[in-house]
């Protein structure tokens, strides 16, 4: 199994909303932080993006299309004084996922579409992704992107029966297409798992590991799946992922445990069958080190976190 397919699988994308913004100068929309990230694509026209994590305004023309991980906040504006208006009180007052915004000037329609999904499983991905991330939607791989995008705006404005089912179905791709543009364009992981898995050699022996988490793996096994010997491996591994080939399955492990955890009632015995342990306390006691509680301690953490009304 591909380590993304592996990732998305768990990451499981649990709400998929889309709006179209056809805003007029004078215009401005701020985008709070939330638990959601972000896919805003500029359809037509041009704006200015401003945000926190970057250096600077950012000039943003048609097709330009950037990803926003959860918690980040940002602002889109014709002109950087424009008054703003919050975004998501004007996307709960909008007829059939279009909204109006602004004065009677020139015309720019953005559209922009949010996710939720399991924080916890999405870690190994976003942790190596900027917390806004500009796509390119010139090459092929983007252009799929784009003609989703196309997609779910036909199905906005047909307004069929089913409409809104396969808007929020086209969502979910349009996300899994967005994260894995992001993956193929990320210049600066040298280092990571990214950055392994763009290695032939490594990526065979990766793909191996991903398929059987559970399986007693070794290095020589996994050198001999890359055809390589285990020390030139190993060195290998160690260079391109920035971890021992032992200790990226261990966190990966960990990823699906915390995964199972919130996901399922199996008790961590069970779990730990499950991952490549012998006994639940082995696996609580590799948990312990990674995360600095028992596997009980974090599962009870985060659902009481789950339970607790948003303040």
């Amino acid at each position: 199994m591909d380590p993304i397919d592996d990732l998305l699988t768990t990451m499981r994308i649990e709400d998929a909303r889309y709006v179209r913004l056809d805003a007029h100068a004078p215009w401005g929309i701020s985008f709070p932080p939330r638990h959601l990230a972000r896919l805003v694509l500029i359809s037509s026209g041009s704006c200015w993006l401003v945000a926190d994590t970057l250096d600077g305004p950012q000039r943003l023309e048609t097709n330009d299309c950037f990803l926003v991980r959860a918690g980040v906040s940002f602002t889109l504006r014709d002109q950087t004084g424009s008054e703003v208006v919050d975004c998501d009180g004007l996307i709960s007052q909008a007829p059939g996922h279009v909204a109006r915004v602004g004065g009677d000037g020139e015309p720019t329609r953005i559209v922009s579409t949010r996710f939720a999904f399991d924080a916890v499983a999405a870690e190994p991905l976003f942790a190596l992704l900027p917390p806004l991330f500009r796509l390119n939607l010139d090459d092929t791989s983007s252009g799929l992107l784009r003609t989703t995008f196309d997609l779910i705006a036909r199905e906005s404005a047909a307004g069929g029966l089913g409409a809104g089912f396969i808007m929020s179905r086209l969502s979910d791709v349009l996300f899994v297409q967005a994260l894995r543009t992001c993956c193929a364009d990320v210049r600066s992981a040298t280092v990571g798992w990214l950055a392994a898995l763009r290695d032939p050699r490594l990526s065979v022996a990766m793909r191996e590991l991903h398929s059987d988490l559970a399986h007693p793996w070794t290095v020589g096994e996994l050198a001999r799946t890359a055809g390589m010997s285990r020390s030139a491996f190993a060195a290998l591994f160690k260079e391109k992922a920035g971890d021992t080939p032992l200790g990226y399955l261990t966190a990966w492990r960990m990823y699906r445990v915390k995964a199972l955890l919130r996901e399922t009632p199996l008790s961590v015995q069970e779990i730990a069958v499950r991952v490549g342990y012998d006994t639940g306390t082995a696996l609580s006691r590799a948990f312990a080190n990674r995360e600095g509680v028992t596997p009980g301690a974090w599962r009870k953490l985060t659902t009481d976190q789950a339970l607790r009304p948003p303040g």
